[in-house]
C-alpha cells in the first residue's frame, strides 16, 4: 500500500510478506522503489528522500503494545538502505495501514493504537478516527507542506528521549563547539545537530535550492555531522542518515524560530516529526544557540517552528531545573491511502 504519512510518502508492507532475512528484504525494497536512480524511473519511489520510505508493520508480540512498527530509509541514487532511525511522519499512517490490513481491530469513534517504534525502541499513542471499521481519511485538519487537509492523527511519544544516543544530550552539555560552531547535541526521538544559521554565514530564510547549490555551506556542514557523530554515540556517520542537522534563526512569520534542515545532504522542504520534537526541545533549553533566536512565551509548551513550506507546532513539556528532563511530546499530522495494490519489483 502507497500512503502519505504527515509529510512524506512511501510503501507499507505487513512484515511476514517481506523476506525475513534483512539482505534479502533490502534488496527487494530497492528494486521495489527502483533505486540506486536519480529519476527512481524503474520503480515507485519518488526521487527524494521524503518520498522513497517504506514502512514496516505487525502485530506487536508484546502484552502491552498493538504494533511493532519498522522504518527503512531506502537511498534514492545510492543502492543503499538504513534503519537507524525513525520517521515521525510515516508513523501517522500506521495505525490506519494496520487497520486496513487487520491487524487491529477497532469499533467506530476515536481510536488509540499503541506502537512500538522498532528502530529506537520508543513508544507512540496514535489516534485516529474510525467510521464502519474503515480509517477516516477526510477531515479539516491542515498541515503545512501537504495540500488540502485531511483526518487529524493525535501522536503523543513515551521514552523517546535518548532513543538512538542514550541520552536527551549526549555530552551532557547544552552547547558543544564542532570547528567553531556552537551546536546543541540533542535527541529526543531523533539525532540532530541544532546551530545558528548565521554561525555558518547564512540568513537562514533562504531557499532549499540555494541552500543545496551552496557548495561551502554543505561542506561544512557534513564536517560537524562527522565531527558530531561520535560525541553524540553514533559512531562513523559517513555513511549513514543521522544525525540531521538544522539551522536555525529568529522567526519572521509568527512563529518560535525559523528551521532549515538537512537530512543530511538534501534540504527538508518542511521538517520531520521527530526531528521537530528535537529541535523544539532545544530551543526550550535555556542557553542554547536555538533558545537565543526563539521566540517562545513563557509556560508555553508549543512551539511553533517555521519552515521552507510553512510551519509544524511541537509540544514539549521539559524540566529544567537541574539535568534537562523530558515530560512529554507530541504532535498533530495526517495521513491518506493513495493506493493498494500488486508492485512489481525489477527481476521480479
Amino acid at each position: 500500500m502507497l500512503m502519505r504519512g504527515g509529510t512524506s510518502k512511501g510503501a507499507f508492507f505487513v512484515a511476514d510478506d517481506l523476506p525475513s532475512d534483512p539482505a534479502e528484504r533490502d534488496s527487494l525494497l530497492l528494486r521495489v522503489m527502483g533505486s540506486p536512480d536519480p529519476r527512481q524511473i524503474d520503480g515507485v519511489g519518488g526521487a527524494h528522500p521524503l518520498t522513497t520510505k517504506v514502512a514496516v508493520v505487525s502485530r506487536s508480540e508484546r502484552e502491552d503494545v498493538d504494533l511493532d512498527y519498522l522504518f527503512l530509509q531506502v537511498a534514492v541514487d545510492r543502492p543503499a538502505v538504513t534503519d537507524r532511525q525513525n520517521c515521525g511522519n510515516m508513523l501517522a499512517a500506521v495505525g490506519p495501514f494496520a487497520l486496513e490490513r487487520g491487524l487491529v481491530d477497532s469499533d467506530d469513534g476515536p481510536t488509540s493504537v499503541r506502537v512500538l517504534m522498532k528502530n529506537t525502541g520508543g513508544l507512540a499513542v496514535a489516534s485516529f478516527p474510525v467510521a464502519t471499521g474503515r480509517p477516516v481519511y477526510a477531515g479539516d485538519t491542515e498541515i503545512a507542506g501537504v495540500p488540502g487537509t485531511a483526518a487529524e492523527i493525535r501522536i503523543e511519544f513515551e521514552d523517546i528521549a535518548g532513543s538512538s544516543t542514550g541520552a536527551l544530550l549526549p555530552t551532557g552539555r547544552i552547547i558543544d563547539e564542532i570547528n567553531g560552531v556552537e551546536t546543541t547535541l540533542v535527541d529526543n526521538g531523533m539525532p540532530v545537530v541544532v546551530m545558528r544559521s548565521t554561525d555558518l554565514g547564512i540568513d537562514g530564510y533562504e531557499s532549499c535550492e540555494e541552500l543545496e547549490g551552496n557548495d561551502g555551506l554543505r561542506r561544512a556542514l557534513e564536517a560537524i555531522r562527522v565531527e558530531a557523530g561520535p560525541l553524540m554515540n553514533l559512531g562513523d556517520v559517513t555513511g549513514t542518515t543521522v544525525p540531521k542537522l538544522t539551522l536555525v534563526s529568529p522567526p519572521r512569520n509568527g512563529g518560535s524560530l525559523c528551521t532549515r534542515t538537512f537530512i543530511p545532504h538534501r534540504c527538508h522542504q518542511a521538517i520531520g516529526v521527530l526531528g521537530a520534537v528535537s529541535v523544539a526541545t532545544a530551543a526550550l533549553l535555556p542557553g542554547s544557540p536555538a533558545s537565543e533566536v526563539a521566540r517562545v512565551a513563557p509556560g508555553t509548551d508549543v512551539v511553533r517552528l517555521e519552515h521552507p513550506t510553512g510551519s509544524f507546532d511541537a509540544l514539549v513539556r521539559l524540566a529544567t531545573d537541574g539535568e534537562p528532563r523530558v515530560l512529554g511530546a507530541g504532535i498533530v499530522r495526517t495521513a491518506r491511502k493513495l493506493m493498494d495494490g500488486v508492485v512489481f519489483p525489477r527481476s521480479y
